[in-house]
């Protein structure tokens, strides 16, 4: 899903049925994000509006670098005020697709929820992987990266979001099928440098 549909800029429900289909919504998320070649992936941005997120990313916390969290809770440290690094804090998305602008984003972050069979998941991440755990939560907030831009970034994001057409209903991309917008190399993805990383 991209920018401009409703399950996107929408609080996610609470997920209270621990079934088949909650797997079923997991796997799929696990081969979409092969697909794109993401780091992490939401269920809002596949159309579904539940409180579930995944990663494939490497990272130095001692976590497994595939994993999937249901109804996850994230904490973090004090985010920086001084303005992003350009080159070094570039964030992207699956849902502003081709598009990275610089986001400042907390060192750490604290993880808690459960995994499939209820069984509770806790854990700190810092730094790419933490970017990813606040870029994935956001998501489950109806908050999209580009929404916690600065000025200067929110008015070059909000260009190029007209320029595609964006902001409205129906927009979307087919990862596998459609052209990686981001240019991947299949690779490169899932380590823990993750500069413009697509989320």
């Amino acid at each position: 899903m991209i920018t401009g549909e409703p399950v996107l800029h929408h609080t996610a429900t609470l997920v209270t049925e621990f079934d088949e289909d909650l797997r079923t919504l997991v796997t799929d998320m696990l081969e979409t994000i092969d697909a794109a070649n993401g780091a992490g992936l939401a269920a809002p941005q596949v159309g579904v509006g539940l409180r579930v997120f995944i990663w494939n990313m490497a990272n130095d916390d001692g976590v497994a670098p595939r994993g999937h969290i249901i109804n996850p809770s994230v904490t973090t440290s004090r985010i920086p005020q001084e303005r992003p690094d350009p080159e070094h804090e570039r964030e992207g998305c699956l849902s502003v697709p081709g598009e990275s602008f610089p986001l400042k984003r907390a060192a750490q972050a604290h993880v808690i929820g459960t995994d499939l069979d209820g069984n509770r998941i806790e854990f700190d991440a810092t730094g790419w992987f933490a970017r990813c755990m606040q870029h994935e939560y956001d998501h489950l907030n109806g908050t999209l990266y580009v929404d916690r831009l600065d000025e200067r970034q929110s008015k070059k994001a909000r260009k190029a979001i007209r320029a595609n057409g964006w902001g409205k209903p129906g927009h979307r991309w087919l990862p596998g099928v459609d052209e990686d917008p981001f240019g991947h190399d299949a690779d490169a993805v899932g380590d823990d440098e993750g500069e413009d990383e697509a989320m």
